[in-house]
């Protein structure tokens, strides 16, 4: 089964996230090839096709979450600042003794 992505009817924004996918099923040209062949009928294989292509869509369809940095707590800066001492503490106690 082939899809051309770009002379379809889908939205914009999801043509764009299709094309930016990085799949091996979808060419330079932006066509997705589709290979189905378990099946012993054309007709099954070809239903198997436009379900893998369906839910290659939704995939895309759907919107990743937004990150957002937050600030860290103050207790998790306390115990970072605790380590770097222990660790500066243990790295000091390699030194050669001075007489």
């Amino acid at each position: 089964m082939r899809f051309d992505i770009r002379a379809s009817s889908l939205p914009d924004p999801l043509k764009e996230r299709l094309l930016a996918l990085s799949d091996q099923r979808i060419t330079k040209e932006g066509v997705v090839i589709i290979k189905a062949q378990t099946h012993r009928s054309q007709e099954k294989n070809k239903e198997e096709a436009l379900q893998r292509l369906q839910e290659i869509v939704a995939s895309v369809a759907v919107l990743p979450r937004v990150r957002r940095s937050t600030t860290p707590t103050r207790s998790s800066q306390r115990k970072r600042v605790d380590t770097k001492v222990r660790r500066g503490e243990v790295k000091s106690l390699r030194r050669k003794i001075a007489d």
